[in-house]
């Protein structure tokens, strides 16, 4: 399991994939979503700007890591 740490309360699922190094740009990033491969918290998410708290869990399809959100 990853940790990804970020400063705010929040962030949205789109700046949390660059953030983690998951996607290079946001174009990238919402690409990745519309195609249903990212989970928040076992369940596929198709909204970029989700909320993504500590201790949320981000999974990509495909990939055997996990990614949780920690706050500074």
């Amino acid at each position: 399991m990853e940790k990804v740490y970020f400063v705010d309360e929040y962030v949205t699922l789109n700046q949390f994939l660059k953030i983690a190094g998951i996607a290079y740009t946001g174009g990238e990033g919402k690409e990745m979503i519309q195609e249903g491969l990212v989970f928040v918290n076992g369940e596929q998410e198709l909204r970029r700007g989700k909320k993504i708290r500590k201790g949320d869990e981000i999974t990509i399809s495909g990939s055997d890591i996990v990614y949780v959100a920690e706050n500074e």
